[in-house]
C-alpha cells in the first residue's frame, strides 16, 4: 500500500475544519478548485452566456453553459487569456500574463445551442477587406450611406460591390441585418467558389490499415480491432455511421501490404499482395474504396475473415513506411483519412527504425534527444500527407519501445491523433479500443484544411502552437482537423493601442467537410482595450492560460532539460502571483498571500501539470508514455485539459433522488464534488472519478454490503471483479443511478471512458488511481499545501529582502 493508503483515517463526507498549526496549513482554508467551479456552474445553470456580455467573465471551461452568439464566437471556439486586452507591451509585461488565444475551429456545440449558418454569395465569394482579405464579419462599419465599409482588423475603408448594397438606417445599421447571418453571428461558414477549392472536393475516404503480423494475432489486437472497425462504421440497424458519400477501404500488412477489392458486385473480397514494399503501389484502381453501405455484406465478411486468415502468421516485422506512402499516393487527389493499427517499432522496409531507447539518459540533459525525431523520414512523409490532405491516426500496441516520438510525427504534422495501448490485452483492453474506435471515427471531421488567424491593428500574430504544419509564417495546415483539436496563437504588441476602441480578432478555415463541401469556417471576437493593471487581471482566464503554457513549456521539452521547464513553469507562477500583489495590491498586510479572484487556482493548475507524465521527474515514465502525452496534451482543448489536470471526483455511495436522472434537456445531475485527495475520501464510501480519459470506482474496504449488492450483484467486497470494464446491468435504484452517470460523463468526453474498479488495499490499480488524487503529496512531488506554501515563500523573496516563514501563509485572500 502507498504511503496515503498507510495513513488513511476514516473521515465523514464533509471533515471538520482542522485548525492550522505552525508547521501544517488547513487544506479547508486554501483555494478549492470544487468550490469555485461548483459556484461558476450554478451561476450558469439558469441563464444563457451572452456572448458581447461585457458584464460577465466567460464561463469557465469545466462549466457546461450554454451560449447565445451576439457577434462575438462561443468561447467553445475561441478563449483569450484575457478578456481586456493591454494598451501597451509594457502593460502586458508588468502583469507577466502571455497574451495568447486558444481556438478549436470545429468544437461541438451544445445541443441547445443554434447551429451555424452557412452563406453562399455565389461565384463572387464572400466579401472581404482589400487590403487584409479579413472576411465580412458583424465588427465592420458601413459608411457612406452603406456604399462602404470600414474593416476592423486594419482599417481600410472598401466599396462595397453594388450587389452586396443595402441602405443604412438612422442608427448606421443595414436595413437587411436581420437576413444577413454573417453581420450578426460571431461564427459563421461561407460556401466558397471554385478558387478556393486546390483540388475537386470529394466525401472523405477512410483507409483502415491493419497490423496482422505475430503480435498482432498472439495479443487479440486483430479480432478487437476489427470489432471496433464495425461498430465504428455501422449502426444497430446497419446503416453508415460516416458522412454521406464518405467511403472506406481496407488493407492489412506485415512484411508486405495486401489490399482489398471490396467492390459490392463481387461475392467476396479479392486479396492483392505488394511484395515489393521498397516500390509500393495501389494495384487496383476500382474497389479499394466503396460506399460503406453499398459493400456492408462484403466488408464485414473480409472482417470477420481477417482473424482467422492470419491465425498462422508467423511474420513479426512490420512495412509501416510503405503503407502510408501507398495510401498517400492512393487518396492524393481526394484526400481524407488513415487509421493505422501498429505493434511494434517498424525494423523493415521504407522508414526501418532502429531501438534508440537508452535509460542513461533519463534525468540528464540529453534526455530530449529521445523526444525528437530519430530521423526525417517521417516528418517528410507527414508532410506529403499534408499536401494530399491526409490524416493519420495511429493505433500503437506495444510490448517494448515502439518510438512514439518518430513514429508519431505522423499524425501530430497531419492533425491526427495517437492513441497508445502498452502491452495490449484484449481482455483487459479490448473495450477501451473498440470504443476509441468509435469515438475517433464519430467525431466531426474536415480535411485539406488551412487556418489562419487575423488581428487588429497594433497587434501581430508571433507564434502557433498545437500539432500542424506551417509551410509559411502565417498559415497553419491541417490534413485534417476533427471537433476536439485545439490550437495555441501568441500574440503581441505591434505598437500602442487606443483603449477608445477594442481589439479584434479573426479566425478562417478553409476546409473540405466530411461530405465533400468546401467551406470557410470564420470566427470573430472583438474585445475591450484597457490600461489598468487591475482590469487585465480582473479579465483574465486561467484556464486559458494554463492551456496557453502548457502547449508553449510542451515545446519548449525538445530544446531544454525536463528540470528547466519545470522550474520555468514555477518560475512563471511566482512572476504573474508576485506582479498583481506588487501592483493590484501593495499596502495588504506583508504576511498575507495574495492572490487574484481570477488566479486564485494557478498554483495548482501548475502543481499538476507538474505531476503530470509529461513534465514529472522519475526514471519510471519511458519516452514512449511522456512523448505521448506531450502531443496530447499539445492539440487538447481548454475544457479537457481542466478534467484532465484536475479529475472530478463525486461520492456515489449515498445518492439522493434527484441524483442520477437524466432531465428533459438530457442533462444529469451530478452529486456534489469532492476534493481530489485521499483525506477526503471514506473508508465506508465509494467514489468516482474521471479525467476525461478513464472512471474510477474507489471502493472503501468497509463499503456497504448493501451497495455491493446493489451495484454489483455480490456480498463483499474480496468477490467484486477488479477486471469489470462494465457495471452488471442491476434493477436498484443505485445501480441505475451511477451507470446513467457513467453514461453522461461519457458522452461528454472525447475519449472513450474505461471504467477502473479500484478496491481499496487489494488491487494494484490503487497505484494508478492514487496518482489522480493531485492535490497529495506523490510521484516526489510536493501536495498541494506544500506547494503553495513554496509559491508565497517566492513571492515574498521577491517582493521584500526578508523571507518570511511559511505559517505566516495562515492568512490569504483574494481579490
Amino acid at each position: 500500500m502507498s504511503q496515503q493508503q498507510q495513513q488513511f483515517r476514516p473521515q465523514s463526507n464533509q471533515p471538520p475544519v482542522q485548525p492550522a498549526s505552525k508547521s501544517r496549513i488547513d487544506p479547508d482554508q486554501i483555494p478549492s478548485p470544487v468550490a469555485v467551479q461548483e459556484a461558476d456552474q450554478v451561476e450558469w445553470d439558469e441563464k444563457p452566456f451572452m456572448t458581447s456580455s461585457r458584464t460577465h467573465v466567460t464561463p469557465l471551461a469545466s462549466s457546461d453553459f450554454m451560449a447565445i452568439d451576439e457577434g462575438n464566437c462561443n468561447p467553445r471556439f475561441f478563449r483569450m487569456t484575457t478578456y481586456n486586452v493591454p494598451n501597451t507591451e509594457e502593460l502586458l509585461n508588468t502583469s507577466q500574463l502571455p497574451m495568447g488565444l486558444i481556438i478549436q475551429p470545429l468544437a461541438n456545440l451544445r445541443a441547445n445551442e443554434a447551429p451555424i449558418e452557412t452563406v453562399d454569395f455565389g461565384e463572387s465569394g464572400p466579401t472581404r477587406c482589400r487590403r487584409c482579405n479579413a472576411y465580412i464579419n458583424p465588427f465592420m462599419i458601413f459608411t457612406n450611406g452603406g456604399q462602404r465599409f470600414v474593416c476592423n482588423m486594419c482599417l481600410f475603408e472598401n466599396d462595397v460591390d453594388p450587389g452586396y448594397f443595402c441602405n443604412l438606417d438612422m442608427s448606421g445599421r443595414r436595413l437587411d441585418l436581420d437576413q444577413r447571418p454573417e453581420l450578426r453571428n460571431g461564427t459563421i461558414e461561407f460556401a466558397v467558389p471554385k478558387e478556393y477549392h486546390n483540388k475537386a472536393p470529394a466525401p472523405a475516404a477512410y483507409v483502415f490499415a491493419i497490423d496482422v503480423s505475430w503480435t498482432a494475432i498472439q495479443n487479440g489486437m486483430l479480432a478487437q480491432c476489427v470489432t471496433g472497425i464495425k461498430r465504428a462504421v455501422w449502426d444497430e440497424n446497419g446503416a453508415s455511421r460516416l458522412a454521406p458519400g464518405a467511403q472506406i477501404g481496407i488493407l492489412t500488412y506485415d512484411k508486405t501490404v495486401h489490399f482489398y477489392n471490396i467492390s459490392p458486385n463481387l461475392e467476396q473480397a479479392q486479396m492483392m499482395v505488394v511484395p515489393d514494399v521498397n516500390d509500393v503501389f495501389v494495384p487496383l484502381s476500382d474497389g479499394f474504396l466503396v460506399n460503406a453501405e453499398t459493400s456492408k455484406t462484403i466488408v464485414e465478411t473480409l472482417l470477420d475473415s481477417l482473424p482467422q486468415l492470419f491465425a498462422e502468421n508467423k511474420t513479426a516485422e512490420t512495412v509501416i513506411g510503405a503503407v502510408v506512402q501507398a495510401v498517400r499516393e492512393a487518396l492524393e487527389h481526394r484526400g481524407g483519412k488513415l487509421i493505422l493499427f501498429q505493434t511494434a517499432l517498424p525494423t523493415y522496409g521504407p522508414g526501418a527504425l532502429k531501438h534508440r531507447e537508452d535509460l542513461k539518459l533519463y534525468g540528464t540533459d540529453k534526455e530530449k534527444i529521445l523526444y525528437a525525431p530519430q530521423d526525417d523520414f517521417y516528418k517528410n512523409l507527414g508532410e506529403s500527407c499534408v499536401d494530399a490532405g491526409l490524416c493519420v491516426d495511429l493505433f500503437l500496441f506495444p510490448n517494448a519501445y515502439i518510438d512514439v516520438a518518430t513514429l508519431g510525427c505522423l499524425s501530430s504534422i497531419t492533425g491526427g491523433e495517437t492513441l497508445l495501448f502498452p502491452k495490449f490485452n484484449a481482455s483487459r483492453d479490448g473495450a477501451k479500443l473498440i470504443g476509441n474506435i468509435s469515438k475517433l471515427v464519430g467525431r466531426p471531421f474536415g480535411f485539406d484544411a488551412l487556418m489562419r488567424v487575423r488581428c487588429s491593428a497594433g497587434l501581430k500574430i508571433t507564434e502557433h502552437l498545437g500539432n500542424f504544419h506551417m509551410r509559411n509564417s502565417t498559415d497553419v495546415s491541417l490534413a485534417g482537423v476533427d471537433s476536439e483539436k485545439a490550437f495555441g496563437v501568441l500574440v503581441k504588441h505591434d505598437g500602442k493601442l487606443d483603449e477608445k476602441t477594442e481589439a479584434s480578432f479573426q479566425v478562417a478555415l478553409l476546409y473540405t467537410t466530411a461530405d465533400g463541401l468546401r467551406r470557410v469556417r470564420v470566427h470573430n471576437f472583438s474585445t475591450p482595450v484597457t490600461t489598468l493593471l487591475g482590469n487585465v487581471f480582473r479579465w483574465a482566464d486561467m484556464d486559458t492560460t494554463i492551456n496557453f503554457l502548457i502547449k508553449g513549456a510542451i515545446s519548449q521539452a525538445l530544446t531544454k532539460p525536463l528540470k528547466d521547464v519545470r522550474d520555468a513553469l514555477t518560475d512563471k507562477c511566482v512572476r504573474i502571483l508576485s506582479s498583481y500583489r506588487k501592483n493590484c495590491a501593495s499596502s495588504t498586510a506583508p504576511g498575507q498571500l495574495i492572490l487574484p479572484e481570477s488566479f486564485k487556482l494557478f498554483p495548482l493548475y501548475a502543481l499538476t501539470f507538474l505531476k503530470s507524465k509529461s513534465l514529472r521527474a522519475g526514471r519510471d515514465i519511458n519516452s514512449d508514455m511522456r512523448v505521448h502525452q506531450m502531443r496530447m496534451l499539445k492539440s487538447m482543448g481548454v475544457s479537457e485539459s481542466i478534467a484532465f489536470l484536475y479529475p472530478r471526483m463525486i461520492p456515489v455511495h449515498e445518492m439522493d433522488d434527484k441524483v442520477g436522472v437524466q432531465d428533459a434537456t438530457g442533462r444529469v445531475r451530478l452529486p456534489p464534488l469532492i476534493r481530489v485527495s485521499y483525506a477526503r475520501l471514506n473508508m465506508l464510501g465509494a467514489y468516482l472519478l474521471e479525467n476525461g480519459q478513464a472512471t474510477y470506482l474507489w471502493l472503501g474496504r468497509e463499503i456497504s454490503p448493501q451497495f455491493l449488492q446493489d451495484v454489483f450483484g455480490v456480498p463483499t467486497l474480496d468477490v467484486v471483479d477488479p477486471t469489470m470494464h462494465h457495471l452488471p446491468e442491476l434493477t436498484s435504484q443505485t445501480s441505475t443511478q451511477l451507470r446513467t452517470i457513467i453514461s453522461y460523463m461519457q458522452s461528454q468526453r472525447s475519449k472513450y471512458l474505461d471504467l477502473v474498479v479500484v478496491r481499496q488495499g487489494l488491487d494494484q490499480s490503487e497505484l494508478e488511481f492514487s496518482n489522480q488524487l493531485v492535490e497529495d503529496k506523490n510521484n516526489e512531488a510536493m501536495s498541494y499545501v506544500d506547494y503553495l506554501c513554496a509559491i508565497h515563500r517566492m513571492i515574498q523573496n521577491g517582493v521584500s529582502s526578508k523571507p518570511i516563514e511559511s505559517s505566516s501563509m495562515g492568512m490569504w485572500t483574494t481579490r
